[in-house]
């Protein structure tokens, strides 16, 4: 309660307005990811409407106090080298018949690259779960959810959503967004 009027009291002061609707369950993938403060964006959609997610964020953020911090917003520590151990655990957590939101940032970086991670698709799958597109947009002062799908055989098609939803949202750096691809869309993932 205290959080979610936190985050209703942060998005009215900043002027920004919310859009779509909280998903009861599913992966979100948070776009564009072009800075730092992307992570207390992402906190503050999810709250603002009472829900509390879980994060995928680097392991190396999680030393010292900030590790503490992290964990108790929701926080995942991923080792990007043995990502597989971090996804098995959150397919078994999403099981237990409990709402489940994890939000990923599927870029992987605050920087611009040439391609997204593919672990959204393949999380989704193997819970069963469906993806929803989350964004923080601030030249148009919205922040929201927008379209909800599970994902299909045609990797193609479904990046074609996903790039269509994030064509114009900018994020904070909009010169650090990735363009919504995965590096072979045909067999990914």
């Amino acid at each position: 309660m205290i959080r979610q009027r936190l985050a209703r009291f942060i998005v009215r002061r900043a002027g920004y307005e919310m859009v779509g609707e909280v998903p009861e369950t599913g992966i979100l993938v948070g776009a564009p990811h072009t800075s730092n403060w992307d992570f207390v964006t992402m906190l503050l959609v999810m709250w603002h409407d009472g829900a509390h997610p879980r994060v995928l964020v680097k392991k190396q953020l999680f030393r010292g106090p900030l590790g503490w911090l992290l964990r108790r917003f929701g926080g995942v520590p991923l080792d990007r080298d043995n990502a597989a151990g971090v996804v098995g655990e959150l397919v078994e957590e999403s099981r237990n018949g409990e709402p489940f939101r994890l939000i990923i940032a599927a870029e992987g970086t605050r920087t611009k690259g040439d391609y997204w991670k593919s672990g959204f698709l393949r999380i989704s799958r193997d819970t069963g779960l469906p993806i929803t597109l989350a964004f923080f947009d601030p030249p148009t002062k919205t922040m929201g959810f927008g379209p909800t799908f599970h994902p299909s055989d045609d990797v193609k098609a479904d990046m074609d959503l996903v790039r269509a939803f994030f064509a114009d949202k900018h994020g904070i750096k909009p010169a650090n967004a990735t363009e919504p691809r995965l590096r072979d869309e045909t067999s990914a993932p």
